[in-house]
């Protein structure tokens, strides 16, 4: 399949969640809106992220969209864990519906309420309602070949 994969070039968000009071937050590259009536989106989190971790116990996370200037913040999300920083601590942010982290710099973003969680193998897909949402920056979104390089906090192997 790598023929296939190797052809995609998804949009890339950060997804932040909170509960039990941890907060935490990743880089995330399988994403996608999955109904249009109602609005739902599902984004796949990695089983060995400290995020996941955080996200079973969650009610909300929030979902970020990038634009291609905030590589750096590409890498702290992708390239560092939770585990051993505190990501927020470098970044200007707030607490929004549901206590959820919003990264105040996105180009984009959305909290929802998360409705399902579905086992797809290394990873489990949260399928959300959006509940709260707004615009910030324009420009370019980060793809997935922007952020080439940038090594996982938590790899899979």
């Amino acid at each position: 399949m790598d023929g296939f994969f190797d052809r995609l070039n998804p949009d890339m968000c950060v997804v932040t969640a909170v509960a039990d009071g941890e907060r935490a937050g990743c880089l995330v590259g399988f994403s996608s809106q999955c109904s249009v009536r109602p609005p739902r989106y599902a984004v796949w989190l990695s089983k060995v992220n400290r995020t996941y971790r955080v996200a079973r116990a969650a009610q909300h996370l929030a979902v970020h969209l990038l634009t291609r200037d905030q590589r750096d913040v590409a890498e702290l999300f992708g390239g560092r864990t939770g585990d051993e920083i505190d990501k927020f601590a470098r970044l200007d942010w707030t607490e929004e519906y549901g206590g959820t982290v919003v990264l105040r710099d996105a180009a984009a973003w959305f909290v929802g309420t998360i409705l399902h969680r579905t086992d797809g193998g290394d990873h489990v897909g949260f399928v959300l309602e959006p509940v709260r949402w707004a615009e910030g920056q324009g420009g370019p979104l980060l793809r997935l070949s922007d952020a080439a390089g940038i090594e996982a906090g938590h790899p899979l192997e």
